[in-house]
């Protein structure tokens, strides 16, 4: 099995270190999914949390590294070799690898050679991930993420951005897992969801505030399933149960 080779950070070193968002490369069809990536892109760079994200422009990725930049922020692109070459995410007819666009010069680029080799080294550089509305990537990325936790892998918090209830279903399904018997109950505990209070504005709530303070409030329901070992030559990982 394939594994990240890093470890958990500590305490200390938490508030400190970048975020990674993971989010669509469009904008999708409600306004709110736009001001929430532009609340949250706000927010890291206020309280100085560096975005680590996967290089797009356009969309919600465009968005929310457009707001950390105007207001100052750090910014990292992760971007696979691919992906950058053929002008970007979203299929042939967009492009949204823009990183000569006004501004974006101010972009760290990190290319990697593989998806794979791009949620590690996304992984191993941020404290914690935050979701925004996107499609099947999106939702992949959180997921393994999450996974990693529950192995053992790294001990991070998920937090999702629940804009207009887009992430409900996916509350519901893990809801349904635990009850079903696949997810232990503590473990729902690995992904946070960050409602607005009933009867806000989903256009003024502040959506970046409320992720980055679960973020911070987040503690891990308990050791994952192994410790694992490093890496063989061969790149393989081996584990032993906790």
């Amino acid at each position: 099995m394939m594994s990240p080779s890093y470890s958990a950070t500590s305490s200390e070193e938490y508030l400190l270190r970048p975020v990674a968002v993971y989010c669509g490369a469009c904008l999708g069809t409600e306004p709110a999914y736009e001001y929430a990536a532009a609340s949250l892109g706000r927010a890291l760079s206020v309280h100085g949390r560096p975005l680590v994200y996967g290089g797009g422009s356009r969309g919600m990725m465009g968005t929310v590294s457009g707001a950390v930049l105007q207001h100052g922020g750090s910014v990292t692109a992760v971007i696979p070799t691919a992906i950058l070459v053929a002008g970007g995410e979203g299929g042939t007819t967009e492009r949204y690898i823009e990183l000569e666009g006004q501004g974006r010069e101010k972009i760290e680029l990190v290319v990697v050679e593989s998806m794979h080799e791009r949620k590690v080294e996304m992984a191993r550089r941020v404290c914690g991930f935050v979701g925004l509305p996107g499609g099947y990537g999106t939702l992949e990325e959180i997921m393994e993420v999450t996974t990693w936790t529950q192995l053992g892998i790294h001990s991070k918090p998920v937090v999702l951005v629940n804009v207009l209830g887009f992430f409900d279903p996916l509350r519901a399904l893990i809801k349904n897992a635990i009850a079903s018997g696949f997810i232990p109950a503590r473990n729902e505990r690995l992904i946070i969801f960050v409602d607005a209070p009933p009867g806000a504005n989903p256009m003024t709530f502040n959506w970046g505030a409320a992720a980055l303070a679960a973020l911070d409030c987040w503690s891990s329901p308990g050791p994952g399933y192994f410790t694992w070992k490093p890496s063989a030559p061969n790149g393989d990982s081996t584990a032993e149960f906790s």
